[in-house]
């Protein structure tokens, strides 16, 4: 089946089960955020990087979802307008769940950075040479700091 033709078949669906199948996507994608949310509060970013792929395939069922909604907005107010309400309710769940989590993740962005550039320095300064200059001071050897250091991006 083509891409466009599921999409056709979104677009068929019964109001009810479409407003369904759309919630149940929100609902999961929200809570695979919280998780990930609370786990990176909790400093474990091992195990919030496992909830990467789910994430990344809950965002996608759902933006299909929404959008067939979006296209079929009219006639789902018309045949479903309860179940329109709880998907907007839900929706607004998702941007204050989204905003948190993005802050969360800047967060964790900027310790780490802060992390390696302190570990960088100060292997920086351990490498340095210590010898005494002409005027009887110690001179920094720049030729001989640290050059930088390798990161594992994988987490």
């Amino acid at each position: 089946m083509t891409a466009a033709a599921r999409l056709a078949a979104l677009d068929t669906l019964p109001a009810t089960e479409l407003c369904a199948r759309a919630e149940s996507a929100l609902t999961a994608l929200v809570d695979v955020m919280n998780q990930e949310t609370t786990l990176l509060r909790a400093g474990h970013m091992r195990q919030a990087s496992i909830l990467t792929p789910d994430k990344a395939r809950l965002a996608q069922d759902y933006v299909v979802l929404a959008r067939s909604v979006q296209r079929q907005t009219e006639r789902l107010k018309q045949e479903a307008p309860s179940a329109v309400d709880r998907l907007r309710n839900g929706h607004e769940s998702l941007a204050t769940q989204m905003a948190e989590n993005l802050r969360v993740l800047a967060t964790a962005r900027t310790v780490t950075e802060d992390l390696l550039t302190d570990v960088a320095k100060v292997v920086g300064q351990k490498e340095r040479t210590h010898v005494y200059g002409r005027a009887g001071t110690i001179a920094n050897d720049p030729s001989s700091s640290a050059r930088g250091i390798a990161v594992n991006r994988a987490l």
